[in-house]
């Protein structure tokens, strides 16, 4: 087992798991150890720069933010939503604005949203990213990944303490 797993959840785990206001983990724990940098990109954009900017960052999702002043988060855009525009449409990606294809509105959580209500929503309305927003400012992206390992890592450090109990 890879005990830099452990190391990144063992804060969590521990303040879990003595009686702290909640036993579930939290969005806010996944996004303390993963970060919370997210790429994002206009509304105004085309395809096209979404397809470099996916590609550039090895991501599989921008978050779509208004043009202007306060960038509000208004969707998602996915390779999905691309392959979608490219079976569906017959103009050239540098022609499809990215307010024409993306997933809006788009469905967020808070820090405080727990993981297992996390992953059912996601499960449940069919997505992978789901954009973290508190008090309406974007402070994150979780992708249903980042929800099962951290669902495993927890289960991992669960298994190696209840055997080093048991072992004595």
């Amino acid at each position: 087992m890879n005990d830099i797993i452990f190391m990144h959840y063992l804060p969590v785990f521990f303040q879990l798991s003595h009686g702290s206001e909640s036993s579930l983990m939290k969005i806010k724990d996944i996004l303390r150890v993963k970060g919370s940098h997210v790429f994002t990109i206009s509304e105004e954009a085309t395809l096209q720069d979404v397809v470099t900017e996916l590609v550039a960052n090895r991501v599989g999702a921008l978050v779509v933010v208004s043009k202007g002043k306060e960038k509000r988060v208004v969707g998602v855009i996915t390779e999905r939503d691309i392959l979608r525009a490219c079976v569906i449409g017959s103009r050239p990606l540098s022609e499809v604005r990215v307010a024409e294809v993306m997933s809006a509105p788009p469905i967020t959580g808070t820090p405080e949203d727990d993981i297992e209500s996390v992953m059912s929503l996601m499960t449940f309305r069919r997505i992978r990213h789901l954009p973290v927003l508190e008090e309406e400012k974007l402070v994150g992206l979780i992708s249903i990944g980042d929800l099962v390992k951290a669902q495993l890592d927890r289960l991992a450090l669960e298994n190696r303490y209840l055997k080093d109990y048991l072992s004595g």
